[in-house]
C-alpha cells in the first residue's frame, strides 16, 4: 500500500521542488495551500498548477485572513517590501517579510488533515540558508514542531507520529534549483514574487534570490520569461 504525504504548496520555487521530491520518494502527495489575503495571492494560481501537474491527489486551500491584524509587509500594504537590497544585506536581520508564526500555522492545519489521512509524513520547503533569515525555517524550530506533533495527536501518542520532512533545510537556492530541474519541476508554472502584481517585479528580495541563483548556474530562469 503506498503510503501519503501532506505536502505544503505555496505555489514557489521551494515548495514545488518538494512536492516533486516527496512524489519520487514514492508518496502519494496530498497539497495544502493557504488563502490568508497575502499581498502575493497570485501563488495560489500557481499552487494549483504545480499540483495539477504532479498529479496529487488532493488539493486543499484554507482560507483565513491574516491582514487583520498585518505584522508582516505581506499582510499590512501600509508596509513597503523591500526593494533592490543586495543579497549581503538580506542577511543580516529578519526581514519585514516575515509574517507572524505562519509556519506554525501552516504546519498546523498540514497536522489535522494528515492525521485524517493517516499520513506518514508533512513535506514543508524551509530554507534556513541564503540570506531568508525566518526564524521558522531552522532546524531547531522544526525539531520543537515535530515533538509537539508527536505530544499533540492521537497516532503520536500511539507511536506513529507523522514525520515532518525538510528535504531542503540546508540547501542553496543553487542546490535547490539542481534538485528540481532533476525531478523535472516545471519552473514556468511557479510564483516567487512578493509584490502582488501579474508579472514577478524582478526586484523583491523574492525575486532577487531567485534570479542571482539561476544566474550563477548559467541558467535562464523560465518563471520570468512571463514577464
Amino acid at each position: 500500500m503506498t503510503q501519503k504525504a501532506v505536502v505544503l504548496l505555496s505555489g514557489g520555487l521551494d515548495s514545488s521542488t518538494v512536492l516533486y521530491q516527496a512524489r519520487a520518494d514514492g508518496f502519494d502527495c496530498y497539497a495544502i495551500s493557504f488563502d490568508y489575503q497575502q499581498r502575493h495571492r497570485r501563488e495560489l494560481e500557481a499552487a494549483g498548477a504545480i499540483a495539477e501537474a504532479a498529479g496529487v491527489k488532493d488539493h486543499q486551500i484554507v482560507r483565513f485572513d491574516l491582514t487583520r491584524w498585518g505584522g508582516s509587509a505581506l499582510t499590512d500594504a501600509s508596509l513597503d517590501l523591500p526593494e533592490s537590497r543586495s543579497l549581503e544585506d538580506m542577511g543580516q536581520d529578519i526581514p519585514i517579510t516575515y509574517v507572524p508564526a505562519r509556519n506554525t500555522i501552516f504546519l498546523s492545519f498540514a497536522l489535522a488533515y494528515a492525521e485524517v489521512l493517516e499520513a506518514e509524513r508533512i513535506y514543508i520547503g524551509v530554507n534556513a540558508l541564503d540570506y531568508s533569515g525566518y526564524p521558522d525555517c531552522r532546524p531547531d524550530y522544526i525539531a520543537a514542531m515535530q515533538e509537539a506533533f508527536r505530544l499533540g495527536t492521537k497516532q503520536g501518542r500511539e507511536g506513529t507520529s507523522i514525520a515532518i520532512e525538510t528535504p531542503l533545510i540546508q540547501l542553496k537556492k543553487t542546490e535547490i534549483i539542481q534538485l528540481g530541474n532533476s525531478l523535472g519541476v516545471p519552473w514556468e508554472k511557479t510564483w516567487s514574487c512578493y509584490a502582488g502584481g501579474d508579472r514577478p517585479c524582478g526586484i523583491c528580495d523574492s525575486c532577487r534570490l531567485r534570479l542571482a541563483a539561476f544566474a550563477e548556474l548559467g541558467l535562464e530562469d523560465p518563471g520570468f520569461r512571463q514577464s
